[in-house]
């Protein structure tokens, strides 16, 4: 689902630019970028249990529906279906391992212009499907769409949004992607009935395409971006309108033009750099944050989620409104995070949600396993199915104030800035890299673990939480180019930094 964002501190800690008009317009105009991945996971799953799409393309899951006795966790088990869902990830992975290159050389406005596109023509491609190759061959668009979109959005964020309030500017793009999963699971709910209405579902993920390229062509690009690229005129232009006409931007604008020559001096292979020692804690956080994101299993709920609750006793209809149910918990639960961020810290969070998700993961599996037994062919009362959507809502709210967003701004606030960009790729490349594993698994994972799948969630889930304990500094509070000495004083990970100079 989840499904990245870096804070650029060209402008620093120091200069305390204000929320103006400008800026708020401009950020969520880049931000709605995040509707064309959450409409992507939100309608994945709804449409996959439509009967006319299934017929067309994926026959043998019906025949599997159909037999009297058929273990209900193996219904939907199908490798070329969970192929339908997975290309599009190892797509967006491809694409984000240069994303980082491409938003360098021709601008952060442009590369969101670009997966735009590039995601509009996958969209009319599956919209107009004939066969599965055209159906894989859309989803492989869709997912260079986004893995630039998701590459380039949060970086515009970041260096647009005034310094005190990145958090909050940044959960953004996460509160846009929630957007667009509830929409998509509406428009399946909408659809299920038609014939044609699987090719409505996926045919309209065109909208927010055309809405967030739109709106990309119509804001300029960040003044970091256009400093790095010499287009200085420009890139003062754009400064006074975010910051205000009347703010003293000078001084701003000079420390942009020194990162960037001090940057361009250098001329070290960042992808060398970021796996010198001294950045070990960078790196580590880099790869484990969005691998434990994913392991908390929330992208392939979001994915598969009617599937899900199909499984556990739902109806056809009763399922899609259950998963929307569960993304408008989700998306609530963000707004939460956006409150109270920078008011409780980052670890509290963090704790807080993965204990929250570990109890309902458990309870899930508990609840599965009284009712459907180990053989899995008894069917759950519709009590007992309302009672799991209701712990998978919980469990869902965890996440949402926690790992959610909070996944896409650690990365952001701890890299230095000439190693950022590289940081940032990694880190959407692993997270992209996860999800297309745990996608392409969960629905085989599912058969052959049955309710063991939720626990399976919960023990990683368990696993990351005792991480973040540990091994996680707090930032709360710490401003961008003071950031290296939340690593000094950490009691593991000041053995690689202390004494080394910060980029």
């Amino acid at each position: 689902m989840a499904v990245g964002g870096f804070a650029v501190d060209g402008p620093g800690g120091g200069f305390k630019g204000k929320i103006t008009v400008s800026v708020v317009i401009t950020c969520i105009v880049a931000a709605s970028s995040g509707l064309i991945f959450g409409y992507d996971i939100g309608i994945s799953g709804g449409v996959t249990t439509m009967v006319p799409f299934l017929h067309k393309f994926f026959p043998s899951v019906l025949r599997k529906a159909a037999e009297a006795k058929t273990n209900m966790y193996c219904v939907f088990d199908s490798q070329l279906l969970t192929s339908f869902t997975s290309s599009l990830y190892i797509a967006g992975l491809a694409a984000s391992l240069v994303a980082s290159r491409v938003t360098s050389a021709i601008g952060r406005k442009n590369t969101i212009v670009i997966g735009g596109c590039t995601f509009l023509a996958g969209a009319a491609i599956n919209g107009g499907a004939a066969n599965i190759a055209m159906l894989i061959l859309g989803r492989i668009l869709l997912g260079f769409g986004v893995g630039f979109t998701n590459q380039a959005t949060p970086v515009y964020l970041s260096e647009v949004a005034p310094p005190k309030w990145r958090g909050a500017f940044n959960t953004g793009f996460q509160f846009f992607i929630a957007v667009g999963v509830v929409a998509a699971n509406c428009i399946n709910y909408g659809t299920a009935k038609r014939s044609w209405g699987w090719r409505l579902s996926l045919g309209l993920a065109v909208v927010p395409a055309l809405i967030m390229t739109t709106g990309a062509l119509l804001i300029s690009d960040t003044p970091s971006s256009l400093v790095e690229r010499g287009k200085l005129d420009q890139a003062k232009k754009s400064l006074i309108k975010v910051r205000g006409s009347d703010a003293d931007i000078e001084a701003e604008l000079a420390e942009l033009k020194k990162s960037s020559e001090i940057a361009k001096a250098a001329r070290r292979e960042p992808f060398v750099t970021i796996f010198e020692r001294q950045y070990r804690p960078h790196l580590v956080m880099a790869i484990a944050i969005p691998f434990f994101q994913q392991l908390t299993g929330i992208n392939v709920i979001a994915f598969y989620a009617p599937i899900l609750f199909q499984t556990v006793g739902f109806g056809s209809d009763s399922a899609l409104i259950a998963a929307i149910i569960l993304g408008l918990v989700n998306l609530c639960s963000i707004l939460v995070s956006t409150y109270v961020v920078d008011r409780y810290g980052r670890k509290f969070l963090f704790m807080e949600g993965g204990i929250q998700m570990i109890i309902c993961q458990v309870a899930v599996a508990c609840v599965l396993a009284a009712t459907t037994g180990v053989s899995g062919t008894k069917h759950i009362s519709k009590g007992y199915a309302i009672l799991v959507l209701v712990l998978m809502c919980t469990y869902a709210a965890g996440f949402g104030w926690s790992w959610g967003p909070l996944s896409w701004l650690i990365p952001s606030e701890i890299f230095p800035m000439k190693i950022r960009p590289t940081g940032q790729s990694i880190s959407v490349a692993v997270n992209f890299a996860t999800t297309f594993v745990l996608s392409q698994t969960f629905l085989s994972m599912l058969c052959h673990f049955k309710y063991g799948t939720f626990l399976f969630y919960a023990g990683w889930i368990a696993v990351m939480t005792i991480f973040v304990s540990f091994f996680l500094p707090e930032t709360k509070g710490i401003p961008l180019d003071s950031m290296g000495a939340v690593w000094e004083r950490h009691w593991y990970w000041r053995r690689f930094v202390q004494g080394q100079p910060e980029l």
